[in-house]
């Protein structure tokens, strides 16, 4: 069992579940009476799976190209440590896309084809996101990938299973938890640049250099704080203040990316994921604040039938 947790890596699942539960969150706080609890739990399952299928997926394809090799300085990849065989790897990654798309089926029912093309687009995407020479992180698309499926999709398409429409606050709190994402995955990337070099593996940390990737890095953990201050003061609301003392660890973060060495990455990759998880864990109850009452003082009902979400 310990080799498979090694291979799902639980650390980094606070990534997929975050935006999740926070879009839930705001869409609780917004029509409360209408909140489904069965989609609330069916998208966290069926992030949850994505997010391993793509891990098993990285584990894999990333030890077939010549990635990962015993120089690499980041967490063990069971694949080429040896300690599960390839074709299980393979075998529990295609298990956990069947999970995953399993999960979505009855989203995919409830939210009609926007649903229907997020869940195919999220597959496809596990595959490519690591497999061939083509891979979108061999292109430097990988940052980009996770701050739409991690922080976007994550948050709108919940948004749209629960309240039937999409708003600028879920644009922002998916941006807030994409750029978050973007940026475990720049530190990661920043870590393994040597031996990504030697297998071809241009990442976007390689393409732009040491220098400008710990600049990004640096951005992507202050942008969330900076679209907070947005919403905090158009809504005239102090609770969402609270984000804010997740702002010292943000700051620590970017501190010992700019003086640590790159074995120091992986504690700070790590770091990244807890701050992924406070940010969407602070603010919560703030979320529910973000409602919009009509003229009577009550939240309308703005849920589109299942016919027009077809």
């Amino acid at each position: 069992m310990k080799p498979w947790l090694l291979a799902i890596r639980p650390q980094t699942l606070p990534a997929s579940v975050s935006p999740v539960l926070l879009a839930n969150s705001y869409c609780y706080g917004h029509l409360p009476a209408q909140f489904q609890w069965l989609v609330a739990a069916l998208t966290l399952v069926a992030a949850l799976w994505i997010q391993i299928a793509v891990n098993l997926a990285n584990d894999y394809f990333d030890c077939k190209q010549g990635v990962d090799t015993a120089e690499r300085l980041g967490p063990v990849r069971v694949t080429q440590a040896g300690l599960i065989a390839p074709g299980q790897v393979l075998f529990g990654m295609v298990a956990s896309i069947a999970m995953a798309v399993a999960a979505a089926s009855y989203l995919i029912a409830i939210g009609g084809w926007p649903i229907l093309w997020l869940t195919i687009t999220a597959v496809l995407c596990v595959l490519w996101y690591s497999a061939g020479p083509w891979s979108l992180a061999s292109l430097g698309l990988g940052e980009i990938t996770v701050f739409v499926f991690f922080g976007l999709a994550a948050v709108l398409g919940t948004q749209w299973l629960q309240l039937g429409q999409l708003n600028a606050d879920g644009l922002i709190l998916g941006c807030q938890m994409g750029l978050i994402s973007a940026a475990i995955l720049l530190v990661n990337n920043l870590r393994d640049r040597a031996t990504d070099q030697a297998a071809g593996k241009l990442t976007l940390a390689l393409r732009i250099g040491e220098r400008l990737s710990r600049r990004l890095y640096a951005l992507l953990l202050i942008a969330p704080f900076v679209l907070q201050s947005f919403l905090m003061f158009q809504r005239k609301l102090l609770w969402l203040a609270l984000v804010f003392l997740t702002l010292p660890l943000a700051l620590g973060l970017i501190l010992q990316s700019w003086h640590g060495d790159a074995s120091s990455a992986n504690n700070n990759s790590s770091c990244a994921v807890l701050a992924s998880k406070g940010f969407s864990a602070l603010p919560s109850p703030c979320r529910l604040c973000l409602i919009r009452p009509s003229a009577s003082g009550r939240v309308k009902n703005t849920r589109a039938s299942p016919s027009k979400l077809r």
